[in-house]
């Protein structure tokens, strides 16, 4: 009986291996690669090249760019929060690959799915928990299985080699993800807890290459969702893409990060989320100027839920769907125009525009009150006698 096997597959060297290691052990390996709304043609030709060179039997290339925006940058905008208050969960495009890979598994009939991820970080974790989740399909991941090997780099190299294929000089000294949220940096004087080179960067620019004139750029919101810059509408992969484009020559989104990964170890890695950044700062501002106290300090405990179920690779608990739809149910006013500045390194929600705006006639906060000087002693008063009768109760006691 034949056996059918499906890969998410980058065109590296680990799902490269992997290809031909499941060859070996006698499955049909059906590949496949995900962009998220920043395709490049060329690049992704010469990846189903290498699928075909090493004998997948047939490979697929897959835009998940809707489906990221939908499900991943609407609800991390609404909740407002990042993980430990610093990552903005750029992994989740995982969850995406691995339902995808699904769902090509029963359109070819695979009998298992396969991963190439090693046995040392977070994303097997996601991998593993959402497959087993989604499918009763065996699941495979080759390179975990060769943890074992004093040189996991140089056995798969040669794994290769001795099998007639050629195994390319790696382009870069760090190991880089990049999706449409952004991209992460891993690797040399990263891992060392080390400044990291010049050149660590894919998506934003050092300081001293930063345009001279500030960036003023409109973000429309209507629910909740972006669906317009400076006035022009536009889809959501398209509109991320042009806003990485005009805020990370102004180095937006930059940041070195370390995290208490699922493996127990600290992870550090460099982040850039210039586009992310720009429209978090719009929305938080939006959020803030029409949503009621209660809703803005509650937003924040939803977010940081939410964003810890992505990170450690719970995507598809039903907890996420309870709070996603509370998230929604809180946006039905968080519509207007929002004027987000740079001058480099940081933007700034600088003006907000709704019909929803929380404000009284004839107040303004440290300016003027619709209420008089007696309503406000008052208002004072009975604001802090529990803590004015804590304090003289004690004293009275001793």
């Amino acid at each position: 009986m034949s056996k059918k096997v499906v890969l998410a597959f980058s065109g590296g060297l680990d799902t490269s291996y992997c290809v031909a290691s499941l060859k070996e052990e006698g499955f049909e390996v059906y590949t496949y690669y995900v962009h998220t709304g920043s395709a490049d043609p060329q690049a992704e030709a010469k990846i189903a090249a290498r699928a075909k060179e090493l004998g997948a039997v047939d490979h697929r290339t897959i835009d998940a760019g809707p489906m990221l925006w939908d499900e991943i940058v609407v609800p991390f905008l609404a909740g407002g929060a990042r993980r430990q208050g610093r990552y903005p969960v750029l992994c989740a495009d995982r969850y995406l690959i691995a339902r995808l890979g699904v769902d090509l598994a029963r359109e070819v009939g695979a009998n298992a799915i396969a991963h190439g991820c090693t046995g040392m970080g977070n994303d097997q974790v996601r991998f593993d928990v959402s497959l087993a989740a989604l499918t009763d399909a065996k699941i495979i991941a080759p390179i975990r299985d060769i943890q074992d090997k004093e040189n996991v780099r140089a056995y798969e190299m040669e794994f290769l080699r001795a099998r007639g294929f050629d195994v390319p000089e790696r382009a870069s000294r760090f190991s880089v993800n990049e999706n449409l949220l952004g991209a992460t940096l891993s690797g040399g004087p990263i891992d060392e807890w080390d400044v990291p080179e010049a050149d660590a960067r894919v998506l934003t620019a050092l300081p001293k290459d930063w345009p001279t004139e500030p960036l003023k750029v409109v973000i429309t919101f209507d629910k909740g969702r972006p669906v317009a810059i400076d006035g022009n509408s536009m889809d959501g992969a398209s509109m991320l893409k042009a806003l990485n484009e005009r805020f990370g020559p102004y180095g937006v989104g930059y940041d070195i990060y370390t995290g208490d990964t699922l493996v127990g170890l600290k992870g550090r890695i460099v982040f850039e989320a210039p586009g992310l950044f720009a429209l978090e700062a719009a929305h938080t501002a939006l959020c803030e100027a029409v949503s009621s106290m209660a809703q803005n300090a509650f937003r924040r405990d939803v977010g940081d839920q939410w964003v810890d179920l992505v990170y450690d690779g719970r995507f598809f608990d039903p907890l996420r769907d309870d709070l996603e739809a509370y998230l929604t149910s809180s946006q039905g006013r968080t519509s207007g125009d929002v004027t987000v500045m740079t001058h480099g390194g940081v933007v700034t929600a600088a003006a907000v525009k709704s019909p929803y705006i929380l404000r009284k006639k004839d107040s303004v906060y440290a300016q003027k009150a619709a209420w008089s000087g007696a309503e406000a002693q008052g208002f004072t008063r009975l604001s802090g006698q529990s803590t004015q009768l804590w304090r003289q109760i004690g004293e009275q006691a001793k």
